[in-house]
């Protein structure tokens, strides 16, 4: 009697609200940014109600893949409402070497690249399942250069963060356009991001009194979240897991921060 009695309350605990099963749907969504189309990608928990804080992820140099696709269910799992953008558009995935010079165009026209996020961005502000009052975007190496650089546009968001991204600017001064918050995680022994930009994006922060972090993980090098890039840091690209899964707490501990009800 005392197993059946013992089953039963499992089983109403099991069918409670509390204990619902996260339904995570992806979504593949067209949409149109200067007369292009792009293909992001959508990633929600249908099994969370009313309007979730949102995250928009910014690809890497090869475009819109697998690693972003993974990173947007691992967000969705935390119950944010995700949206991969396409930079480039739909279909254009280049591999190396066309991906430095697709990338390459980019960040050369700053102009065009902040329309590109700010298309995506609109999309994500629209949907359905986001509060637009909290709202922020993160990328990877071609991305992370690419949300500090939306930040720097005067999007309305909450916050950035930037792994393993180029910290760069052409104009500092855009920096005092920025609303939200800035995460930088960075490699500390990266060969692509000298110590002079990483200098000069601290001064950069300060003038504009930017709420900033900088992190630098020792012996990591450019892309460390990057599995595909393997283990061998004379590149000057590879996976580290240490950064790459301290980052992504130091990425949650910046969310839980800047999404608090009070702000």
């Amino acid at each position: 009697m005392k197993t059946n009695r013992a089953l039963i309350f499992i089983s109403s605990l099991l069918c409670s609200s509390s204990f619902v099963q996260a339904e995570i749907k992806e979504t593949t969504v067209d949409y149109q940014s200067g007369g292009v189309t792009c293909e992001g990608l959508h990633v929600v928990d249908t099994a969370k109600t009313g309007k979730l804080p949102a995250v928009l992820i910014i690809h890497q140099w090869t475009g819109l893949s697998e690693n972003e696709k993974m990173r947007a269910h691992m967000l969705a799992e935390l119950g944010y409402n995700v949206f991969a953008a396409d930079v480039y558009g739909k279909g254009v995935r280049p591999q190396p070497p066309a991906a430095g010079k697709e990338a390459g165009k980019y960040k050369s026209d700053r102009k065009l690249y902040r329309e590109r996020m700010l298309s995506a961005l609109e999309v994500l502000n629209k949907n359905e399942h986001t509060d637009p009052s909290k709202v922020a975007a993160i990328g990877y190496c071609f991305g992370g250069t690419g949300v500090i650089e939306l930040a720097r546009s005067g999007a309305l968001l909450k916050g950035v963060v930037s792994f393993h991204g180029g910290l760069d600017s052409p104009n500092p001064a855009d920096g005092k356009n920025i609303k939200g918050n800035v995460l930088a995680l960075h490699g500390a022994d990266d060969p692509f991001v000298p110590s002079s930009d990483v200098a000069a994006f601290e001064q950069e922060m300060k003038d504009a009194k930017v709420d900033y972090k900088l992190v630098k993980y020792p012996g990591a090098v450019h892309a460390f979240t990057q599995k595909a890039a393997g283990n061998d840091n004379s590149k000057g690209a590879a996976y580290n897991e240490a950064a790459d899964k301290a980052s992504w707490e130091e990425m949650k501990a910046f969310f839980s921060r800047i999404f608090k009800s009070d702000q």
